[in-house]
């Protein structure tokens, strides 16, 4: 077996409104589709521009809040300028988290938090670079 690609990826949240603002206002990404599941999960599929993969959000309340642990899990986001980036987040009161940095191969990287805790890493790759 080969499975043919990756087609979303789900998080639990606490809070879906809170989430999806941060998610569709700071980062630009768009709510696909909103529904309750049979078991009563409420989920949100975002799109994610220049991408085919979405990110899940699933919020079921009965379990209680969510506590993500540090360095657990985070998802990356190419961006086309990353002084550009910096400068709207600061502008939108969003704190960078760690960055930014310079990797061996060029790119430049920062770190923001997301609700609950999950980690948001925004690269601008640089020219020819496959990977950060």
């Amino acid at each position: 077996m080969q499975v043919k690609k990756l087609l979303h990826t789900r998080m639990r949240v606490s809070d879906m409104d809170q989430t999806i603002r941060f998610y569709t206002e700071i980062l630009g990404l768009e709510v696909l589709e909103r529904k309750t599941s049979p078991r009563g999960s409420h989920l949100a599929f975002l799109k994610v521009p220049h991408s085919d993969e979405l990110i899940e959000l699933c919020s079921f309340p009965p379990s209680g809040p969510v506590k993500v642990q540090e360095d657990l899990v985070h998802l990356a986001f190419q961006v086309e300028s990353l002084d550009d980036t910096i400068h709207e987040l600061k502008a939108k009161g969003i704190r960078i988290t760690d960055g930014p940095t310079t990797s061996s191969a060029g790119s430049r990287f920062i770190f923001i938090d997301a609700p609950d805790g999950y980690e948001i890493e925004l690269i601008e790759r640089a020219p020819g670079a496959a990977i950060v």
